[in-house]
């Protein structure tokens, strides 16, 4: 049985992630969270501290619920960097369509809003340093081409798997998720690896 403090805390969350996505980032005050939530503006304050803090464990609830760490754990143990590269569009590509409406309410309202800035960069942080733990195996195994580091090498996987580059071939061009897929395996490792 859980306790009614687990239960309290799962409501804000559930609140605040239905509220961001249905008015897109745009407005979602603490008193419209506690509102839906049922509890105390003074409630979401003593479980979360600040706004910030809240929306973060928003996002990382959603996490939890669409089961993050089961989902990646393909690209956690490929056995080297080329399989990982592969693995992480994978994943990727199966998680953004489930994280979009979040993603797309933070994204919408980030240069106005400090919280939402902050949440913003914990998640991309995390995507970030997938890039870069993939690209760091390909400069230890010797395979990235010349002209890359690891670290500019991770900026433009990065820049590949971003929320926009994503929308435009998917939503605007029309592509499906298996040529999203192949074509970003293809092209990223057409990129970065060593062809001798």
């Amino acid at each position: 049985m859980s306790s009614p403090e687990l239960d309290t805390r799962e409501r804000i969350l559930k609140a605040t992630l239905q509220l961001l996505e249905k008015h897109q980032g745009q407005g979602v005050r603490i008193e419209d969270i506690a509102q839906m939530a049922g509890v105390s503006r003074q409630a979401v304050y003593l479980h979360f501290g600040t706004r910030p803090a809240l929306l973060i464990a928003t996002a990382r609830y959603l996490d939890d619920v669409l089961r993050l760490s089961e989902r990646i754990q393909r690209t956690c143990s490929a056995p080297n960097g080329v399989e990982a590269l592969d693995a992480y569009v994978e994943f990727w590509a199966n998680y953004i369509p489930d994280i979009y409406g979040l993603a797309k309410a933070l994204m919408a309202v980030r240069e106005t809003d400090e919280a939402a800035a902050a949440v913003w960069e914990d998640r991309m942080g995390a995507v970030y340093g997938g890039c870069l733990s993939i690209t760091q195996s390909l400069a230890r195994d010797g395979l990235l081409a010349p002209g890359w580091t690891a670290d500019s090498a991770a900026d433009f996987f990065f820049a590949a798997l971003s929320l926009p580059t994503w929308e435009t071939l998917t939503t605007e061009r029309g592509w499906t998720k298996e040529q999203y897929i192949a074509r970003t395996q293809r092209a990223l490792k057409r990129a970065f690896l060593c062809t001798d």
